[in-house]
Formats: C-alpha cells, sequence, structure tokens
C-alpha cells in the first residue's frame, strides 16, 4: 500500500541523522533538516537542500518520532536545521511533537525572521537557537545572494540581539570564514554582538557537488557549516 504524502511541516523534512555527537556542544542530539531557504548564498553547502528540496527523497515521519520516543532516554535533544527552518510552514506543529518525545532543541537560524524566533521562544518550543552571523552588514548583498540588503541584516540581527540579551542562556552566534571574509570582516561581525558573547568562527568547505547516500565519519566536524550534507532517515 503507498504511503501517504506526510503533512504540514513534515513534508519539507528532507533528512535525519539519527546520532551527532558534535552538533550541538556538550549534547548527544538527532538532526532534522528542513528544505527551504530565504536566502541564496553563493557559497552555501547544501544548495540541493535549499533550494531545490524535492530533488531529494522525504522522509517517514511516523519513523522519525518512534525513534525518538524510544531513544529519548539517553538522546540530549534534536536539532533542527536547514536550509532554514524559520521558512517551514507549520514548523511549530513539528516542534510541539518532538517536544512530545520529551526532547530540548536546539534550532539553527539565519537570524533573518527574527519574528518567527521570537515566537518559538515564547511558546517554549525552542530552547536554543543558534545563530549564524554571515559577516558585516555591508557584506550581505553579496554574502546572500542579494537576498538580504544592509537595512535589512541590521534590523534583523539587532531584533535577535535583543532577544539574546533578555535571554542569553538561549542563543549563541557563528560565522563561517568564506573565501569574501576577511580577519577585518569576522572582528567586525564580532563586534555586533551584545556583551558576553562569542562569535564562533567555523572552518569554511568548499560547496558539495552530490548528496552522500549517509553522514560519514568525515562529515562529523564540529563545525556548522563542515557537517551540513544531509543524513540518511532512521535504519
Amino acid at each position: 500500500m503507498r504511503t501517504s504524502e506526510p503533512a504540514g511541516a513534515w513534508k519539507y523534512v528532507r533528512g535525519f541523522e539519527n546520532l551527532s555527537l558534535c552538533d550541538w556542544p556538550g549534547r548527544h542530539c538527532s538532526i532534522l533538516f528542513l528544505g527551504g531557504c530565504n536566502l541564496r548564498c553563493p557559497t552555501c553547502h547544501n544548495a540541493l537542500l535549499a533550494w531545490d528540496m524535492h530533488a531529494l527523497p522525504g522522509v517517514d515521519p511516523a519513523r522519525i518520532k518512534a525513534y525518538l520516543r524510544d531513544r529519548a532516554g539517553w538522546l540530549d535533544g534534536v536539532t533542527i536545521t536547514g536550509g532554514e527552518p524559520t521558512v517551514t510552514p507549520y514548523l511549530a506543529e513539528l516542534l510541539l511533537e518532538v517536544r512530545k518525545c520529551g526532547l530540548p532543541v536546539k534550532l539553527d537560524t539565519n537570524g533573518m525572521r527574527p519574528d518567527v524566533v521570537r515566537e518559538l521562544l515564547e511558546l517554549g518550543l525552542v530552547d536554543v537557537f543558534a545563530v549564524d552571523v554571515k559577516g558585516p552588514y555591508a557584506a550581505y548583498p553579496a554574502l546572500t545572494g542579494h537576498a538580504v540588503s544592509e537595512i535589512a541584516a541590521r534590523a534583523n540581527l539587532e531584533r535577535t540581539f535583543a532577544m539574546a540579551v533578555a535571554r542569553p542562556e538561549a542563543f549563541y552566534f557563528r560565522i563561517t570564514r568564506v573565501p569574501a571574509l576577511s580577519d577585518g570582516d569576522i572582528a567586525t561581525a564580532q563586534g555586533y554582538l551584545p556583551p558576553n558573547f562569542t562569535l564562533t568562527i567555523q572552518n569554511y568547505v568548499a560547496p558539495q557537488t552530490h548528496l552522500p547516500s549517509r553522514r560519514t565519519s568525515e562529515h562529523a566536524q564540529p563545525d556548522h557549516e563542515e557537517r551540513r550534507p544531509v543524513g540518511n532517515v532512521v535504519n
């Protein structure tokens, strides 16, 4: 019998990693990969997931939820990543289902949709937001494929930073050292952060040209951009 199409946000899930020891610092977590993104970064490491998710196979939500329920006792959480999760319709419903498994949630975001971040934070659906700062505000048009202006980047990130000041335990910030960024650019971006926050610098890995069938040890890197290939569905 043919399996029905996943509903809501689940139809945007295009990958699942059973276990990561390095995606959420200090935690053993599973990873859900959501397709779609509001940016067009020329250095994107997972462009297929971000801009052409239908080229990737879907997942069986029931199998993922069963896996999370069965292993909630030894998992420390679930990371929701992309793409850009905040553009996913019905995201809150998916997060609530993960919550029902008794697991905390980390969500990766580019910070360009602060209203969504605020809503998820106020609803208690996300414990930690990992926010990727692309670089200096003036460089955002070039770094995002002209999807974000300098003015919009400043406005959106400043709202995100304000939330971090109010809830410092719920945010940390990262930057990827893409070829276009200098040490001075990174220092400028660090200067945007509120006091007592550090900008974690991640090494750049060139965009992948194919989708591996599953993540292997070579992808198990501690940096966000270095381990971006989509994982396989539950074995």
